[in-house]
């Protein structure tokens, strides 16, 4: 896991007061909505504006891309990566 994906599963747990989950227990490539973790819109809103201060990046709500940024750890890590000195 990279330092990144590890960041961001942290900021996942704490952001959404997830108390009963470890790191370790979100598999990187696991859907984040739905079946997998279990996020909602809620949760998604809660997400996106704690990754816009913890690492600067800019999230459109209307883009169509939005939804994949969000699809799991692993495309969340890439958003940020690509989009972070931006």
């Amino acid at each position: 896991m990279s330092d990144l994906e590890l960041q961001i599963k942290e900021l996942i747990i704490d952001s959404l007061d997830l108390e009963d989950i470890s790191p370790d227990d979100i598999q990187t490539e696991e859907p984040l909505f739905d079946e997998g973790l279990g996020l909602d819109s809620i949760d998604a809103l809660e997400l996106g504006m704690a990754l816009q201060a913890q690492f600067g990046v800019k999230i459109d709500a209307e883009d169509e891309n939005t939804r994949e940024y969000f699809r799991s750890v692993a495309s969340l890590a890439r958003f940020v990566a690509e989009n972070q000195a931006a």
